[in-house]
């Protein structure tokens, strides 16, 4: 066996070894915020999974937290108590809010819920040659020292597509941000095609 021949199987096992350290560490941290999550709503879990009784004050502390507000609509869902989920939480506005943050959230993203974010503008976007439209909820957001991402200052991220049929807290297809200064840069229009252009669309 050849230098080459060694060499090229070495560079090999080590990309091989590269993906798997990246998909365990991608896995323990899938993990771990997942049960940060739970831990947050664990309580009201436990009254749900129990049949106690809730109260609308309860709910409304959860769904006022945007890092708990889209999980405790899924969950009263769930028990079919969605009803005494708080009027003024449950928009398309505030649904994405929490979606959002909740992906920025994640190690792979920006590992942290912004210090503040606030909506921009609902985009629509038309279906090429029809009358109908989709919408994106897009949002600048931002984060403070001593975070990485702090000199890049305002960021835009986008949440849809949300469709005539939608509610505020179905799944949207497509959550994302480049997390950077220059989607900010760009107008919220802008950033929400080129979000649905390029990430929704390719995959």
């Amino acid at each position: 066996m050849n230098t080459l021949t060694i060499l090229i199987i070495l560079i090999v096992l080590a990309a091989v070894g590269l993906i798997v350290y990246r998909l365990i560490a991608f896995k323990k941290a899938n993990a771990k915020i997942s049960k940060k999550r739970f831990e947050r709503v664990q309580q009201l879990f436990d009254k749900l999974e129990n049949g106690e009784s809730i109260t609308k004050t309860e709910v409304y502390d959860y769904a006022k937290n945007i890092l708990t507000r889209e999980i405790t609509f899924k969950l009263l869902q769930h028990s079919n108590l969605s009803h005494i989920f708080p009027d003024e939480f449950n928009t398309f506005e505030k649904a994405a809010e929490s979606n959002l943050v909740n992906w920025l959230e994640f190690p792979t993203e920006l590992d942290t819920c912004p210090d503040e974010i606030e909506h921009v503008k609902r985009v629509k976007i038309g279906f090429s040659g029809q009358n109908n439209f989709f919408h994106y909820e897009v949002f600048k957001f931002k984060v403070h020292e001593p975070h990485w991402a702090a000199k890049d200052g305002w960021m835009l991220g986008a949440v849809g597509p949300y469709f005539d049929d939608s509610k505020p807290y179905d799944r949207p297809n497509c959550t994302f941000s480049r997390l950077n200064r220059n989607s900010y840069n760009t107008s919220p229009d802008e950033e929400a095609k080129w979000i649905h252009e390029n990430i929704l669309m390719k995959r």
